[in-house]
C-alpha cells in the first residue's frame, strides 16, 4: 500500500492512498499517520522527508518506510542521463515546485495532486530505464531520508563536562574572546621561534613566505609535502595545526553552537556526495577528531554499540567484479592479511595494491604491486580498470544498484581538447575507477542501516544516533548492549544478501560495546 502526506499548518495535514485514493483531510496528522502505520505499514510518498518527516517526529509519529520525490529525482535523472532541474537540487522561493514551502495557507488537496503526478512519472521512468537495482536504490536511499531525520532529533549523547576537560588539557583554559587559549599560544610561539620572527601560524600566506626566505622552495603548507622538509619549524607547525583545528572547529564556542540538552545534534545530508555519501550541514559530525570523542558518551545505565565494516570497499569490489580468488579471500577477518601472499607478502603492500588499484595511484611500490594484482586478481583489477577507462573518455559508470556517475559539463570538455587534455581525462578516470566502489559501499550501508532501524524499532532495543560510511553507533540500555550487537551483526549479514544474492562474499560489521566513543577505536 502507498500513501501520500502533507503536512499543514500546525498539526493537520493531509493523506491520499495512490493511485487514485480519496484526499482526506486530518486536524492532528501525526495521529492520523500513526493509526494508518499500525493498520496498513503503507510506503508514505512525500515531496522531502528532510522538511516534512520532523514536523511528525516531533508530534510521536513513525514513519517505517517512504519515498522521498526530492531524493528520488537526483538519482533518477542521472541515471537517464542528464541533471535533475535546479529547482530539486536547491530552494526556490519562487520555483511554485512539489519541492518548495508552500505559502500560507498549504493547500493539500493540490500538493497531493502533484504528489501523485510525480510518484507516478517516477515509477514509469525507473521501468524504462531498466537498471534491475535501481528501484531497490530508490527505496534505499528514501530510507536514508528518514534515518537522517530522526537521528538529528534524536542526537549523539555528549558530555559537556567531558569536552571541557578534554580541551583544557590539550589547550589551557577557555580563552577571553580573539584570544588563544594559553598552550595553543605557547604552540604558536614555538612554530615563531623556530623561523626567527614574528608570524601568524594560520596564514599560509606568511608560513609560506617563511620557507621561502629560509631557502626552502615549498609550494603549500600540506603536511604530507612539508613531512620530507629538513626544517625545526615544520614538526612544530603540524602539532600548532592539530590543536588549532580542535579549537576552531570542535572547541568551546563549537558546544555551545551545537550541543543541546546533552546531545550532538548534527543535520545530514542524505546522498551529499555523487557517490552517495551521506554530508551533514555544518557542526562536523563526519570529521570528529579523537580529541573530542572522550566527550560522546553513553548516559549512566546506556551503552554504545559501535560498529565498523572492515576493508568494506575492497570486499565490495569482489563482490561486484566477480573475481572469485578474491571473494574466496573475503572469509577472513583481515583481508590484507589474507590476501598478503598474492600481492607483495606483506599486509601493507597488499593494501597499497587494493587501495592504489581503486583510486589510481601510482606513486613509489603501487605501479609494481598493481601489476601483481592484475595478474593474480585479473576479474578485480578489469572492473576497476575498465569504469577508469570510461570515465577517461566522458562516458557513464554507474555503481552495483544504479547510481550513475555525473556526466562532464562543457568546460571538460573543452578542456578534453586543450593541452590539459591528459591531465582532465586521467582525473575524471580515477573518479569513475573509485565511483562505481565508493557508490556501491553506500548502497550497502543504506541497506544495513534501514534493517537495522527496523531491527532496533521492532525489537525496542536502542535508538540509532551515528553514522559515517562505514562505521554506525547505536545508544541503548545496558542490558540490551548484546542483543544489539547481534541485530547490527545480522543486518550486515543481509544487507549482503539483499544486494548480492548468491556471491559468498563477507562483509564483517563489528560491533564494540563502549562507555565512550574514544574506545570504539
Amino acid at each position: 500500500m502507498t500513501v501520500a502526506v502533507v503536512p499543514g499548518r500546525g498539526a493537520e495535514g493531509w493523506t491520499m492512498s495512490l493511485p487514485g485514493g480519496s484526499m482526506d483531510y486530518h486536524a492532528d496528522l501525526a495521529a492520523a499517520v500513526t493509526a494508518i502505520e499500525a493498520e496498513r505499514s503503507p510506503r508514505w510518498v512525500m515531496a522531502e522527508a528532510a522538511r516534512d518527516y520532523p514536523p511528525l517526529l516531533e508530534a510521536g509519529a513513525r514513519l517505517g518506510r517512504c519515498r522521498d520525490l526530492r531524493l528520488s529525482e537526483r538519482i533518477l535523472s542521472r541515471a537517464e542521463e542528464h541533471e535533475a532541474p535546479a529547482h530539486v537540487i536547491e530552494t526556490d522561493p519562487d520555483a511554485g515546485t512539489l519541492f518548495e514551502r508552500e505559502p500560507e495557507p498549504v493547500d493539500g488537496p493540490a500538493i497531493l495532486t502533484r504528489l501523485q503526478a510525480v510518484w507516478l512519472d517516477q515509477q514509469r521512468r525507473v521501468r524504462a530505464t531498466e537498471i534491475p537495482g535501481l528501484g531497490m536504490l530508490l527505496a534505499a536511499e528514501s530510507a536514508g531520508g528518514l534515518i537522517a531525520a530522526e537521528m538529528s532529533r534524536t542526537g549523539v549523547p555528549f558530555d559537556t563536562g567531558v569536552h571541557d576537560e578534554l580541551l583544557r588539557e590539550l589547550l589551557g583554559p577557555r580563552p577571553a574572546k580573539g584570544m588563544r587559549p594559553r598552550k595553543l599560544q605557547a604552540l604558536a610561539d614555538k612554530v615563531t621561534d623556530a623561523f626567527g620572527h614574528q608570524l601568524n601560524p594560520d596564514s599560509t600566506k606568511q608560513v609560506l613566505a617563511a620557507f621561502h626566505a629560509a631557502g626552502l622552495d615549498v609550494k603549500t603548507t600540506h603536511h604530507w609535502e612539508l613531512k620530507d622538509v629538513d626544517h625545526p619549524a615544520v614538526e612544530a607547525l603540524k602539532i600548532y595545526r592539530e590543536h588549532a583545528r580542535v579549537w576552531g572547529a570542535f572547541g568551546w564556542n563549537w558546544a555551545d553552537d551545537w550541543i543541546t540538552e546533552g546531545r550532538f545534534k548534527p543535520v545530514y545530508i542524505v546522498g551529499g556526495a555523487d557517490t552517495g555519501r551521506w554530508g551533514t550541514d555544518g557542526g562536523g559530525a563526519l570529521q570528529l577528531p579523537h580529541a573530542v570523542r572522550e566527550a560522546i558518551r553513553a548516559e549512566p545505565g546506556w551503552k554504545l554499540v559501535a560498529a565498523d565494516a572492515a576493508q568494506l570497499e575492497p570486499r565490495l569490489l569482489a563482490a561486484i567484479s566477480g573475481d572469485e580468488a578474491m571473494i574466496a579471500a573475503t572469509v577472513a577477518d583481515d583481508l590484507y592479511t589474507e590476501l598478503a601472499p598474492d600481492l607483495g607478502g606483506q599486509r601493507s603492500k597488499a593494501k597499497i595494491a587494493l587501495i592504489s588499484a581503486m583510486y589510481g595511484g601510482m606513486a613509489g611500490d603501487a605501479a609494481a604491486l598493481v601489476a601483481l594484482m592484475r595478474e593474480r586478481f585479473p576479474a578485480a583489477f578489469d572492473k576497476v580498470e575498465s569504469a577508469a577507462r570510461i570515465g577517461e573518455k566522458g562516458g557513464i559508470v554507474r555503481t552495483w544498484l544504479g547510481r550513475t556517475v555525473p556526466l562532464p559539463g562543457p568546460r571538460w570538455w573543452s578542456d578534453l581538447n586543450s593541452e590539459k587534455g591528459v591531465q582532465v581525462a586521467r582525473g575524471r578516470g580515477r573518479f569513475t575507477r573509485n565511483f562505481i566502489v565508493q557508490g556501491t559501499a553506500a548502497e550497502w550501508a543504506l541497506v544495513v542501516l534501514a534493517l537495522l532501524r527496523r531491527r532496533l524499532h521492532e525489537d525496542g532495543l536502542g535508538e540509532l544516533v551515528f553514522y559515517l560510511h562505514d562505521e554506525v553507533m547505536v545508544h541503548c540500555p545496558a542490558e540490551h548492549a548484546e542483543a544489539v550487537s547481534a541485530a547490527i551483526e545480522a543486518a550486515a549479514d543481509e544487507a549482503t544478501r539483499t544486494l548480492f544474492g548468491d556471491i559468498p562474499v563477507r562483509i564483517p560489521l563489528r560491533p564494540k560495546i563502549v562507555d565512550s566513543y574514544a574506545e570504539a577505536k
